[in-house]
């Protein structure tokens, strides 16, 4: 039986962006398929892994003993606070060598070029290398060279990735945003000013991202830090919840796709 395509589309956020975990998570308990992925930032890291095949039980399971000590690499500031290698070697540890061509379902990973502040849109190509350049948030990783162009976070030209997917071929556009302004956030450190002040530029382009998608999935995570990489199963479950919630909107959107194309 003919169905329609479902893409997602996974924002950039840090820590918060285990949410994403949570809505692929509940898609998946109520056997709604998704059938491409476009990311920024921490979003393309989650996309990556599961267009890879990795169980979403296991991604979870993975995803709550994830600490700090693994993925970060101090260096002196020059170009950001944290160098990226040791991020970059677990990316490549857990992708086999698989490039992005080669995952069981498109994926592909926005990053932004930090000359011309251009998107630019990956769907081929070495995943450690490609990711690490959509995770590096401008001022905190140090920016990643990638075919010659230096890269910086995703998020910065596109924090929702919604069209996209729409480029994609997906029939059905599920979005996912999991950085929304915290008014009440506590400003402590450089981290801090940074990823507040990203929310605040993004605030009126993700607006316009919630019209252009079929379903915006807006988990409540604002009160997370986006540094935090604990409470994880909270994360998860916030993430599952706000999709179960928008669960009869994304079956609406799926009957009337069928209505309309039952000739």
């Amino acid at each position: 039986m003919k169905r329609p395509k479902i893409g997602l589309a996974l924002g950039s956020g840090g820590a918060r962006g285990f949410a994403h975990l949570g809505v692929l998570k509940a898609l998946k308990d109520h056997s709604i398929p998704v059938d491409m992925i476009a990311g920024s930032s921490m979003g393309a890291l989650i996309g990556c892994f599961y267009g890879f095949g990795h169980d979403i039980s296991q991604l979870i399971k993975l995803s709550k003993a994830f600490k700090r000590q693994y993925y970060i690499d101090f260096t002196v500031p020059k170009m950001g606070f944290i160098a990226g290698n040791r991020v970059k070697n677990l990316i490549h540890l857990f992708m086999q060598g698989k490039k992005l061509e080669d995952l069981d379902i498109p994926v592909a990973v926005i990053a932004t070029d930090l000359q011309t502040g251009e998107k630019v849109v990956f769907k081929e190509g070495p995943i450690p290398e490609i990711v690490r350049a959509s995770i590096s948030i401008p001022g905190v990783f140090v920016p990643e060279k990638v075919n010659g162009r230096l890269m910086v976070d995703g998020g910065v030209a596109d924090r929702v990735p919604v069209s996209i997917v729409k480029e994609m071929g997906a029939n059905i556009v599920i979005g996912v945003d999991v950085s929304r302004v915290n008014r009440r956030a506590e400003i402590l450190t450089v981290y801090d000013v940074i990823m507040q002040s990203l929310d605040i530029l993004q605030q009126e382009i993700t607006a316009a991202r919630e019209v252009e998608s079929d379903i915006m999935i807006l988990p409540p995570v604002e009160h997370v830090s986006a540094k935090a990489f604990k409470n994880i199963g909270e994360i998860i479950k916030i993430g599952e919840e706000a999709t179960l919630l928008k669960l009869p909107l994304i079956q609406a959107a799926i009957q009337r796709w069928h209505k309309e194309n039952s000739d």
